[in-house]
């Protein structure tokens, strides 16, 4: 008898001396054996008829996996008690309730998705529905194209989990297998240990020679599955802090050391040539290298990563580099920044300022300055070293883990330009969020709470500018937190989330995606890092198992089934993605340092517009410059007061060459970076410039936009009537691969959508939805977190 099952065995006896549960837990396992077993024999009978079974097997292994997870719980409530215990409220206080819960809870879910895979397959053999068999991913024979990932000739969108059960090999099958995905990680089992399977600062030590057994963590990765490297940035060797002690100052929270430091600069050049050299030409690399795990520098007194000692000083380095940048922006003149900056330095060696600068700063010469040169280095220091990397490995894939919410969000002084490194990189990099329950630490409702099943915005916002300023890369989240993030999570979470929330982001751009994440041992234990006392550099670990995908078959099994039915479309989907995006929004990194709510203005104009059947796009000085003016019908300008000198001149110069410009207002483009009064305004030109009246509403800005792209919006119209003035349904029409005409429909809205479908003449038309080959009228109903996939005759 193993200790598992006298511990089991025991509990079941005191159970059942203290007349408790544990007889009606095994009913319920029971059940669900018996539910397992018909699903298999209806499973049977389909492949007798050449139905493909795909999706089938998935419910099949997640059944037998968690039946397998709630016996260890069962057997480990303490365990789980403390797991609950170590994350936030209201899951500390409730601990003991939960671990006890927790193994009829998963058991009760396996019910549930067999049941759900039984109704669809009696359907399915009664000819109810016809689905397309499963595009499955063929791990080991990926193609990556320059803006598609292509499996058997076909676009595919890969799927994994994050951190995957560290120290499992690549040759178990009940980690990396079709169900959890089999994207090999080269470098995400990254704690508790700095340099633990990473690119890392340990490589090299300090007469020059390699750490051969760290090498061996590179070296020795099985080349047979797609895969990434990550260059892991957390630390610092004891022998670079002792020849340059100021080393770590000016440290970011994931980036453990000071980026301007000559000796550091040198030492991660050695590294990252030495790391293109050794992985050149292996499979663990066509997802490229990923340069950094969600880098910033926040230099904000006031921002709560102080806590963690990121930037809470800067080296000599770092300053004498701020100074020659301001003497150049300056263009030597003293005077000028002496003006801007209300004081009276000799030159430009004595500048002096308050670091870390106040928040109160905002708005003023001086946070300009320093939050654009923060900008500036980051993008010089991921420069130097994709530079590197490649004298070593000329072909190397690149992208850096960009956290979203760096852009959505209106904080700038974290020194990432996400423009500028989506530029720099091969391939667009992330590790989006999204919500469907608020902050777990917030007492009052979240404004989208008023109007979404889910919070979209970081999502949708971030990756419609990143595909506008890259439209031709592949798209790889490494780390997505759509189950679960920092705050956000819950036990029963609804699976019809996770299936919208995956389309949207992928329909958006997303290639591949990592979920955050995978913990579980086969044997239902947590993985090593799990089990003890959990003690982490990194706050956010220690809690992030409970409530977590592992404890949740309905949730990981969605997930999978949602990938199954894009891959099985994945030309359609490819169509809808390539689509032009007529109205661009016009981007200013200029008013988002200065302006304490640009981002929110910004969001206001984009949420108008979004639910209008057409992408969005982003237009900035670079993409004006750079793209073909073609791509855009028109560039709307909202709220957007302070640009550079330049970025006006860009605006001016697309007027000349025929373009057209909505402007929301006079006071938009009005100042200069440093809030300097703009005598210029906006000529016509050969253009149009439309320039709405002072107090001119939202909606009217919206109306006008419109018809600015009046010849671009689809041939169809969907109409929607929520109970509300407020859209929820996204939409895109588009030519499918065949000639015919496809719309694909989200609802996001937290009311079910009443949906009337028309051709431009006001005729209503017929349509099939693809996802089960079933007629669907010109009116029908869209619940919360729908989604739609229709031919449209």
């Amino acid at each position: 008898m193993t200790k598992q099952t006298g511990t089991f065995l025991m509990s079941c006896l005191l159970a059942l001396m203290l007349g408790c549960t544990c007889i009606a837990k095994s009913k319920l396992e029971e059940e669900a054996l018996a539910k397992l077993s018909s699903l298999e024999e209806l499973m049977d009978e389909a492949r007798s008829k050449s139905i493909d079974v795909t999706r089938e097997e998935t419910v099949v292994w997640f059944s037998k996996e968690f039946i397998k997870f709630a016996n260890w719980d069962e057997a480990n409530i303490e365990a789980n008690e403390y797991l609950f215990g170590v994350y936030h409220e209201p899951f500390r206080s409730q601990k003991e309730k939960l671990a006890k819960e927790l193994p009829d809870f998963e058991r009760t879910k396996v019910i549930e998705i067999l049941d759900k895979g039984i109704a669809t397959l009696e359907d399915v053999l009664a000819g109810k529905i016809v689905r397309r068999p499963v595009n499955k991913v063929d791990w080991q024979n990926i193609e990556v194209a320059d803006d598609v990932l292509l499996s058997n000739g076909k676009p595919i969108f890969l799927y994994d989990y994050f951190s995957k059960s560290v120290g499992r090999p690549l040759t178990d099958t009940q980690v990396y297998n079709d169900h959890l995905g089999a994207i090999f990680h080269g470098g995400e089992n990254l704690y508790p240990v700095d340099h633990d399977r990473a690119i890392n600062s340990f490589l090299l030590n300090e007469d020059g020679t390699w750490n051969e057994e760290l090498l061996k963590e590179i070296t020795d990765i099985v080349d047979t599955n797609v895969g990434f490297l990550l260059f892991w940035n957390g630390g610092i060797p004891d022998w670079v802090l002792n020849k340059e002690p100021e080393a770590n100052k000016g440290r970011g929270l994931f980036t453990g050391f000071d980026i301007d430091n000559p000796l550091v600069r040198d030492v991660w050049g050695k590294i990252a040539r030495k790391s293109g050299e050794l992985t050149q030409g292996k499979k663990v690399t066509q997802l490229g290298y990923i340069l950094s795990n969600e880098p910033h520098w926040y230099a904000a007194k006031e921002h709560w990563t102080q806590r963690y000692l990121e930037m809470n000083s800067i080296s000599s380095y770092t300053d004498a580099n701020f100074k020659a940048w301001l003497k150049e922006s300056y263009n030597g003149d003293i005077k000028a920044l002496n003006k801007n900056w209300e004081t009276s330095f000799a030159d430009f060696d004595s500048v002096t300022y308050p670091f870390p600068l106040p928040r109160a700063l905002r708005g003023k010469p001086l946070w300009y300055d320093f939050c654009r040169f923060n900008m500036d280095r980051g993008t010089d220091w991921f420069t130097y070293i994709q530079e590197e990397l490649r004298k070593g490995n000329p072909d190397a894939d690149t992208s850096i883990k960009l956290q979203p919410n760096l852009f959505s969000e209106n904080y700038r002084s974290h020194g990432i330009d996400v423009e500028a490194l989506t530029e720099l990189t091969s391939m667009i990099g992330d590790d989006a969020k999204t919500q469907w329950i608020r902050n777990l630490n917030r007492k009052k409702p979240d404004p989208w709470e008023a109007h979404y099943a889910y919070y979209w915005e970081e999502l949708s916002l971030t990756y419609d500018f990143m595909e506008s300023v890259a439209p031709e890369k592949i798209h790889f989240n490494s780390e997505n937190h759509f189950l679960s993030a920092s705050w956000v999570r819950e036990l029963d979470q609804p699976e019809e989330y996770v299936r919208s929330v995956y389309w949207l982001a992928t329909i958006q751009g997303m290639d591949a995606n990592i979920a955050w994440w995978w913990a579980r041992d086969p044997n239902g234990s947590p993985e090593d890092r799990m089990e003890g006392e959990l003690d982490f550099f990194d706050p956010a670990l220690a809690g992030s198992y409970a409530a977590s995908a592992n404890q949740q078959p309905h949730i990981v099994n969605e997930v999978t089934q949602v990938m199954y039915d894009m891959n099985s479309f994945s030309e359609e989907i490819m169509a809808i993605r390539k689509q032009r995006r007529p109205l661009r929004v016009f981007y200013s990194e200029t008013s988002a340092i200065n302006k304490p709510r640009h981002m929110t203005d910004l969001f206001e104009v984009y949420e108008q517009l979004f639910f209008e059947g057409f992408p969005m796009g982003f237009a900035t000085e670079k993409i004006i410059k750079k793209q073909d003016h073609e791509q855009w019908d028109a560039i709307v300008v909202y709220k957007t007061e302070y640009v550079t000198d330049s970025e006006f001149e860009t605006l001016q110069s697309y007027l000349d060459q025929g373009g057209t410009v909505l402007l929301d207002n006079k006071s938009s483009l009005s100042k200069n970076q440093h809030g300097h009064k703009r005598l210029d305004s906006l000529k016509s030109s050969k253009g149009k410039l439309i320039v709405m009246g002072k107090n001119a509403s939202l909606s009217e800005t919206k109306v006008k936009a419109l018809e600015l792209v009046e010849a671009s919006l689809p041939e169809l119209v969907l109409t929607e009537d929520n109970g509300t003035g407020h859209k929820g349904c996204t939409w895109r029409v588009v030519e499918g691969p065949n000639g015919s005409t496809l719309i694909n429909i989200l609802n996001l809205g937290t009311h079910t959508a009443n949906l009337t479908l028309k051709n431009q003449k006001g005729k209503g038309v017929k349509s099939i939805n693809m996802l089960t080959s079933q007629k669907v009228g010109s009116k029908f109903e869209l619940k919360p977190n729908g989604v739609l996939l229709l031919e449209v005759k």
